[in-house]
Parts: structure tokens; sequence; C-alpha cells
């Protein structure tokens, strides 16, 4: 590990300014960052502690929006009884994450900003072939062992597949991320994860020195009617092999399909909405039979290798049993 500069920030202000060159790092509860830091990937030299920040841990439940602070632990969130009558897919979707000690040590703001467990990328000392980690030296992945990367979303340059849970349900309920640097903005869930392209180095929206202050997710009936599925190897401290997030708010005649969401973790290269699968639903009976045939949709534009060509067939299954889930709720 390399030698770091250590420093709290006493306010938003005070975070901004210790925070804005390219080799400092925000710290919360570092469950990501300093395991990386560990293995050499990450080497920042200074790290600026966020965890004093006020008023960044509250979560808010009300009628028309859901507001989370960024500081927020996992398991606070998780566990909020409010937020899981009102966004039962959310909280599913940390409390399937990571191991209960983690979860009570990790940030909402920092779930979101974990990087790839491709072990390309974390085998800094025995591997050079890796553009998310080294720009230009290639992927070795493409030819290596890929059994656990993307098939949606991936690019020449790399495959990795984005390993959050909470990012795939915030996707598929149109969440919005508030970003605080020099100035504030607001950014749609969507848009502020990147796919690879040329640039797999860039993972998502921030600049130097900006970082994540809340998480904010409109409250609708599909998000009310939601669940999240995630199907894995083992059933505990597992990345998916493939998850859905999905949503559905009928008319009033309690049969046609009025509103859908699905967004899609564990096969792609960030979380990856599914609007195909959701067009195809809208307007038509909620019967098993229309769910089945308007999930077949969902692996469209997959580009899988023999390693991990499973992930087209389990796409369409997961997306229909979490809808099937989600059905009983509407």
């Amino acid at each position: 590990m390399r030698s770091f500069a250590y420093h709290r920030a006493s306010g938003v202000a005070s975070a901004i300014q210790l925070g804005s060159t390219d080799e400092t790092r925000f710290l919360a509860g570092g469950t990501n960052l300093v395991d990386l830091m560990k293995c050499n990937v990450e080497r920042p030299a200074t790290l600026v502690d966020v965890t004093a920040l006020p008023g960044l841990d509250q979560v808010d439940v009300g009628p028309a929006r859901i507001r989370i602070g960024s500081l927020a632990r996992m398991s606070t969130v998780a566990d909020h009884p409010d937020l899981k009558a009102t966004a039962p897919a959310v909280s599913e979707s940390l409390w399937r994450a990571a191991s209960a000690q983690i979860r009570n040590m990790a940030t909402m703001g920092g779930n979101l900003l974990q990087r790839t467990r491709c072990p390309y990328f974390r085998d800094e000392s025995g591997n050079v072939s890796c553009n998310k980690r080294n720009p230009g030296s290639g992927c070795a992945a493409l030819s290596g062992v890929n059994r656990n990367h993307a098939v949606l979303g991936g690019s020449e340059f790399c495959i990795a597949t984005y390993p959050g849970d909470f990012a795939t349900a915030l996707v598929a309920f149109d969440g919005l991320i508030h970003v605080r640097g020099r100035d504030s903005r607001v950014v749609k869930a969507n848009d502020f994860f990147r796919s690879p392209g040329s640039t797999p180095h860039i993972e998502n929206d921030l600049t130097v020195g900006e970082f994540i202050t809340a998480i904010e997710l409109p409250v609708t009936q599909s998000l009310r009617a939601s669940h999240y599925l995630k199907v894995r190897d083992r059933s505990s401290y597992e990345f998916a092999a493939a998850s859905a997030a999905a949503g559905l708010e009928l008319e009033k005649d309690g049969r046609t399909i009025k509103d859908a969401r699905i967004a899609l973790g564990g096969v792609g290269t960030k979380p990856w909405r599914v609007r195909v699968v959701e067009a195809e639903l809208i307007g038509k009976p909620c019967t098993e039979d229309v769910i089945r045939r308007a999930a077949n949709h969902g692996a469209e534009g997959a580009h899988p290798l023999p390693q991990n060509a499973f992930k087209v067939t389990l796409i369409p299954r997961v997306i229909a049993r979490a809808l099937i889930e989600a059905v009983r709720l509407a």
C-alpha cells in the first residue's frame, strides 16, 4: 500500500477544498476503497474522511419521494420500515448484498461507487493487461477466465461487470443522484454510470473534487409493487450471476399493465435498464404467459463469450421471476 496523507473534513466546503486533486479519494465506510488500496489498485496520495459531515446520513421517506443521505449505512436503509413498505426492491437489493458486517459499515454513496470485482482488474502485481486499471494495456478477460463478466454493454476494451445491487434498483425506478463539488447538480442514475467504450477507466459521471451527497427516488405505484431477485452461485456474500429489479402498476381494471420497470444486474458493464421488455408489457394483460414472452427480449444485444453465455439464458428467467413476484404486490 502506498503511504498517504489523511484529513478529516469538517464540512462540505472543507471536503471540496481538500478533495480537489486527482490523487485524492474521499473516504467513508472504506469497505471497497481500502481493500483496493491494499491490492495497490487504488494508490491515493491523500484520503479525505467525510464521515463527520453533518446531515448526510438521514433517510426521509415521504409520500412523493424518498431521499437517502449518501452517508447513511446500508443496513440502516435496508431495515428502514417506511422504505421497506414503499420500496421493497430497494430494501431487498441492500440486504441481499455483501455481509452483515459490511452492510453495517458501508455507506450508500460508497455502495454506488464500488468498483468491479474482475480478477484481472484486482491483480495489479500479476496482470498487466487491464484497460480499466492501466488504460491502453488490453483486456485479459476477453481471452481469459470470463464466466462472471458482462454480456451487455461491453466493448473491445473491457467486459468487466458492475458489481452493485442497489444501483440496479435505482436505475429501474428512475433514481436521481445528487452531486456536490464547486457546484451542485443532479444526475439521472441511468446516466451516472458509464459503459466502458474506449475509456473503461472512466466509470461514472463524477469529476475531480465531486462527491455524492444524496440519492432520491420518486414514489410510484410500480416502486411500491416491486421486487429484487438475485441469482448467484451461493446464497450469501456473493455477487450476482444475474439479478433483476422489477416493478409493475396495473390499470384500474386490475388486469392490464399500466407501467413496468425492469433493470438488470450482474450481466452488464453498468446497471442495465431493459426498456424493450417494459415496452412489450405496457398495455398487455398481466398474465404469466405475457410476462415470459416479454422477458425473452431481455437479452437482446448481448455479446456473450463461451464461458458466460449461460447469462443469455438466465436473463429472461430472472426478469420473469422478478416480475411474477412483483405482480403479487401490484
